[in-house]
């Protein structure tokens, strides 16, 4: 009985074991990441002593545009935005430490203050000294905070979704505790698991291309890139944001799925009542990346809003309460 025991436990670990290498998703060699997805040498920047990855397009000398993209994104997220905006304006891309090429942040700081740092020096290094911040999610918690703070450097906000207020597993003033299922991303991350939580981002999952789910898979298997994810959402402290927001003096375009599962439409009621001067553009059946999901859709209500001169973009949001 104990042989036939220790016969059945010995095949429960093999099992174990056999899953574990099936299963186990290890980094991906840089420099094969870096000939798949970097256009050239000269977008791999060095800011405040970190490797960033930027791509800088448009004309020149046309107002700037600067997008910042979400938790677990990268600039990509922003490709086909990007091909019709260049057009008339200069858009800067980048991806934030720990995201895509850029490599986990030198500092180990994945905090929004250090967020704000990095945007400044890297507009510093590249001559622009006011632009239009376009963030989502995560990214546009930096866009409006970055705009509250450092108002002589922001023109107008593109805010996509844009995470701030508290929701279940985030209170204000403390770090969230991170799952030990999440924990286990660093070692395990297969195409299939990760593309399944990418199609939750979407009101229709069809519509996430096989190139868009692998571009997600390569790049979060960049080196360091699973631990710098984690330690950005074990860092993220949220504080009330509504004293923030109040400082907020640009034009602000908000944009959100009416299909968000992840970040409900029914947040937007929080900006319109704390930013002064907001437009709100509900979009029917798309998710949270609606830049993703529809962009030909999409992109037109941010040219119109770029195109307004600052001194008549429409104020829409409701009184403060």
């Amino acid at each position: 009985m104990a042989s036939r025991s220790r016969k059945i436990w010995l095949g429960v670990v093999v099992a174990v074991v056999a899953a574990g290498f099936w299963l186990y998703t290890p980094d991906l060699d840089r420099a094969e990441l870096e000939a798949r997805y970097l256009e050239a040498p000269a977008d791999l920047r060095t800011v405040l002593g970190t490797r960033l990855h930027v791509r800088d397009s448009g004309p020149r000398q046309a107002p700037a545009v600067l997008m910042v993209h979400g938790f677990g994104s990268s600039l990509h997220t922003w490709d086909a935005w990007a091909d019709v905006l260049e057009d008339e304006w200069r858009i800067i891309r980048l991806d934030l430490p720990g995201a895509g090429l850029s490599g986990p942040d030198i500092t180990s700081d994945y905090t929004d203050e250090r967020s704000h740092a990095l945007l400044i020096a890297l507009l510093d290094q590249l001559g622009v000294q006011r632009a239009t911040v376009v963030g989502h999610s995560i990214g546009g918690r930096i866009a409006w905070s970055f705009a509250a703070q450092q108002p002589e450097r922001v023109d107008k906000l593109v805010l996509v979704a844009p995470d701030g207020f508290a929701s279940p597993g985030f209170e204000y003033g403390s770090a969230p505790e991170v799952p030990a299922s999440l924990a286990l991303m660093r070692y395990v991350l297969p195409e299939s698991i990760l593309r399944m939580n990418l199609e939750v981002a979407y009101g229709d999952p069809s519509r996430l291309s096989d190139e868009l789910a692998q571009t997600y898979h390569d790049l979060l298997r960049a080196p360091g890139n699973r631990d710098a994810l984690l330690q950005r959402l074990q860092q993220t402290v949220l504080r009330n944001p509504v004293p923030l927001l109040e400082q907020v003096q640009v034009p602000v375009l908000l944009m959100w799925g009416e299909a968000d599962g992840m970040i409900p439409v029914a947040n937007s009621a929080d900006y319109q009542r704390h930013l002064d001067n907001v437009r709100l553009v509900r979009l029917p059946g798309l998710g949270h990346v609606p830049h993703e999901e529809a962009p030909a859709e999409t992109v037109g209500h941010v040219q119109a809003f770029l195109r307004d001169p600052p001194a008549v973009a429409v104020a829409t949001g409701q009184p403060r309460a």
